[in-house]
């Protein structure tokens, strides 16, 4: 989480977050107006029910009568019926809503997170998205749903409630909703505090997540670091600080809600005052009065639903923000529309359309800085051939990535040109220049799944046949076809159940098997062994013969064949040409390589 600085909402309850919201629920529409109209008709059913307990006191009980109590059981029972079909389609509408939002939303982050450029997980942290993923969306789609159902309900019948208190007694009614003003001040006064908590326990939450997510992926170095204790005392600060924010925010929402029944029971309490002196003068009949109390009771029950949703609405719209920061989130390198309109995009690729690629690659006057400010490369000038091996060396920091990266478009220059066959590279597509790229990190990551599923990753056309030939072509044939299940061998989460070694050569091949124009080889052979990097090297001759190639490496016995070595430092081209020509130099690379070449000597013995 280092150097992460989340996004500080400070504004009050904010409608606009929830117009963008609902924008991505079109297709529950018609759900959620049956859901309306059906916590309407169960609001309206709870209303008439002390109006049937009123008539039936007035007409059977004080009079003592029994005439016509058989239709009114009747009717009664029916009201029952209606309210349990009621309840059940309530339950099953809001349960399918409440789902539906969170598959489509995730479904959308998803998206997103194929979209966006470098830049974005440069800066993202894993746990920070994660969350955003699963605990923010469950919430959105709960409060949506239910908060809907409850709230429907609660509006319907508190004002079906006021006006049924109004046609039995208006000036009993005045009095007893005298409590309303101040119920809705101290609303407006706890809903800013409870968002302001919920706020920090969703930010915090994030942490949390982002802590479990780097403590998974690095518990081999915790161990080898002996770093248990420190990261165990560092988890209970974040755990702790969690605990307190979320009991702050338990406490407002706790708060509000005694404060709801205290005011209610305020209410009832003046009914039962003056209702009862209205008996005692027959002003008020007692079934009337009964009638009155239930309804008084009853108005204060949805007061404290919607205080719950309101104090739940605080909270999801915390989660709400961090969704909408990451599902709106805009890709800092994108098409224009006339280029996707041609060509397609990332998910909707239209290659009936595409140009060949031969693999000529041009820097025209190319300026790169990253969004912090910090200059990589100064109008910088470089020509490469179509089918020629480029070799990168230099320090770390000195622009080595940064100029493969320009050219594979995972950045784009803030000046100048990047030209692919003699086209600024913005003229064509992102998946267009992507589809020609085999790239090969210097740390593989494998998906979970089998070998053959993995090389397959490379080119979802690619056949049985097309991957165990690009397992021939970079060395890897031998070794699968060793293992128990060969190609059908699962690779574990990560590729764990597989060397280092192992998962390189399988990267590889499924760099090559969409026999790509473009081929990066990113520290490829820097953590593998020596018997590993012998057979990668082999493979390097075949593999990058007739390709336009970038080989970035830390061993310069990877680069000696290339056809061009570039010494980069501070962004420049500092030194240029053969391994031989630059040993005949005797500069910056002699050096290097010299030195080098002693410590492998020396490791030896």
């Amino acid at each position: 989480m280092t150097g992460f600085k989340e996004q500080e909402y400070n504004n009050d309850f904010d409608l606009g977050v929830w117009k963008q919201i609902f924008k991505y629920m079109k297709k529950y529409k018609k759900y959620l107006i049956m859901l309306g109209f059906i916590m309407v008709s169960v609001a309206g059913i709870d209303i008439i029910f002390p109006l049937m307990t009123r008539r039936a006191i007035d007409n059977y009980v004080v009079p003592g009568n029994i005439d016509g109590l058989g239709r009114f059981a009747i009717i009664y029972g029916v009201l029952i019926i209606i309210q349990v079909i009621n309840v059940w389609a309530f339950i099953a509408l809001a349960g399918k809503v409440e789902m539906g939002i969170q598959y489509d939303i995730r479904k959308l982050g998803f998206k997103k997170l194929q979209e966006l450029s470098f830049t974005y997980y440069d800066k993202t942290p894993t746990g920070w998205i994660m969350a955003r993923m699963t605990s923010d969306v469950r919430r959105l789609g709960e409060t949506i749903s239910w908060g809907l159902v409850d709230s429907a309900w609660g509006l319907t019948f508190m004002s079906g409630i006021a006006v049924v208190l109004l046609i039995l007694n208006f000036k009993l009614a005045l009095i007893t909703l005298t409590v309303v003003p101040i119920l809705a001040m101290l609303s407006i006064y706890f809903q800013k505090k409870i968002l302001k908590a919920y706020r920090d326990v969703r930010k915090i939450n994030s942490q949390i997540t982002g802590s479990f997510s780097e403590g998974i992926s690095g518990a081999k170095t915790t161990k080898t670091l002996v770093r248990e204790e420190e990261n165990l005392n560092e988890f209970k600060d974040l755990t702790g600080n969690m605990r307190l924010v979320s009991i702050r925010a338990a406490i407002f929402s706790a708060l509000f809600l005694p404060i709801v029944l205290t005011l209610g029971s305020i209410g009832t309490g003046l009914a039962l005052w003056f209702g009862g002196k209205g008996v005692l003068t027959d002003t008020i009949s007692y079934g009337t009065l009964v009638a009155f109390l239930s309804y008084t009771a009853l108005f204060f029950e949805p007061v404290r639903e919607l205080a719950r949703v309101f104090a739940e609405l605080q909270a999801a719209q915390a989660s709400a923000e961090r969704v909408l920061s990451l599902v709106e989130m805009e890709p800092t390198i994108k098409d224009r529309e006339d280029v996707i309109e041609k060509y397609g995009d990332i998910l909707h690729a239209k290659d009936e359309n595409w140009e060949d690629i031969k693999g000529d690659i041009e820097y025209r006057n190319v300026t790169f800085k990253y969004e912090s400010g910090e200059k990589v490369l100064d109008n910088f000038n470089l020509n490469i051939r179509a089918g020629e091996t480029i070799a990168l060396v230099g320090e770390t920091g000195s622009g080595k990535s940064t100029i493969v990266n320009l050219a594979c478009r995972f950045y784009e220059p803030s000046e100048g040109e990047v030209l692919i066959d003699g086209i600024d590279y913005r003229e064509r597509s992102l998946p267009w220049l992507h589809s020609n790229i085999g790239y090969v990190l210097q740390s593989p990551h494998l998906f979970s799944g089998t070998i053959i599923e993995n090389i397959r990753y490379g080119s979802k056309n690619a056949t049985e046949m097309d991957v165990i030939r690009a397992a021939k072509l970079v060395n890897a044939h031998e070794f699968i076809t060793k293992l128990e299940k060969g190609y059908d061998t699962q690779v574990g989460e990560g590729g764990g159940k597989l060397s280092t070694g192992q998962k390189q050569l399988i990267s590889f091949a499924r760099a090559i098997v969409s026999n790509p124009k473009i081929f990066v080889l990113d520290e490829a052979t820097s953590s593998i062994d020596t018997e590993t990097e012998k057979k990668i090297q082999d493979a390097i001759q075949k593999v990058l013969k007739g390709r336009t190639s970038f080989i970035i490496a830390h061993r310069l016995s990877t680069i000696v064949n290339s056809d061009r070595i570039l010494v980069v430092k501070k962004g420049k081209i500092v030194e240029e040409g053969t391994h031989k020509q630059l040993i005949q130099n005797r500069g910056y690379y002699y050096n290097l390589y010299t030195n080098q070449f002693k410590e492998e000597k020396v490791s030896l013995y």
